[in-house]
């Protein structure tokens, strides 16, 4: 039959390099009668935040021409086209993260086409000199879109595992400090669970500034956050053993 004393105490925060916040314990130390010898461990919990920036962005650019034929059209797209994939593949952007569309159509005598190019980039500074580049040289003939910036997925998975070992530290560090509190030593780990997991990512800001600003705002990078909730449970050493 268990015998819990409930303890409650408020330890200052960890500091961190993700900045995780770190809550208010509830700590229990628990007396487990058993067959042999009773068993002693403290639970703890833990709580930790780790936020990051988009670590990917797309841009579109877009090209455009009227012709009296449809060779005549075709030629002067494809030129555009060649152009601005050889200026992104020298920026080191990948073959599966560019994707092409084209559109022609006839109005009346005049044969038009539409072209576009999607890039998707993980390095935004050669995403900025690639578009300087291409605005540079193909001047009124391109549209460069503004970067939509955005999470992968292999992102938030990491985003989600660094919340949970975060908070996985932090109850491990208080229940270190508990035991010295109490003049015990911290044992092996009985059990690591994740009781509640969030994530939520920022709204879109508001551009600073009047109304009559004539400032643009720069395109908004959002950010991601994820939230872990974990319980742990930590045997104390046997004191009555005595060492080698």
């Amino acid at each position: 039959m268990n015998s819990p004393v409930r303890l409650f105490a408020t330890l200052p925060a960890a500091e961190t390099r993700s900045k995780d916040k770190q809550q208010s314990l509830e700590a229990a130390v628990v007396r487990r009668e058993g067959v042999g010898k009773p068993v002693r461990e403290v639970q703890v919990s833990g709580v930790a935040e780790v936020s990051c920036p988009a670590d990917r962005a797309t841009v579109r650019v877009s090209v455009s021409s009227s012709k009296e034929s449809v060779n005549e059209v075709t030629n002067s797209i494809s030129r555009r086209l060649e152009y601005i994939l050889q200026t992104i593949r020298q920026h080191g952007v990948r073959d599966e993260d560019i994707s092409v569309r084209r559109y022609l159509h006839r109005d009346a005598d005049t044969f038009s086409m539409d072209a576009e190019i999607i890039v998707t980039f993980s390095e935004f500074e050669k995403m900025e000199q690639m578009c300087s580049i291409l605005l540079d040289k193909l001047g009124k003939s391109v549209h460069v879109g503004a970067p939509h910036f955005f999470h992968s997925a292999a992102c938030l998975s990491q985003l989600r595992l660094r919340a949970c070992v975060s908070a996985v530290e932090n109850a491990k560090q208080k229940a270190s400090r508990i035991s010295q509190l109490m003049g015990e030593s911290l044992g092996s780990p009985l059990l690591v669970r994740e009781e509640e997991t969030k994530e939520w990512r920022s709204e879109e800001e508001e551009a600073a500034g009047g109304e009559h600003d004539p400032t643009p705002p720069l395109p908004h990078i959002p950010t991601a956050t994820a939230s872990s909730h974990v319980s742990l449970s930590f045997s104390f050493r046997d004191k009555s053993k005595k060492k080698l």
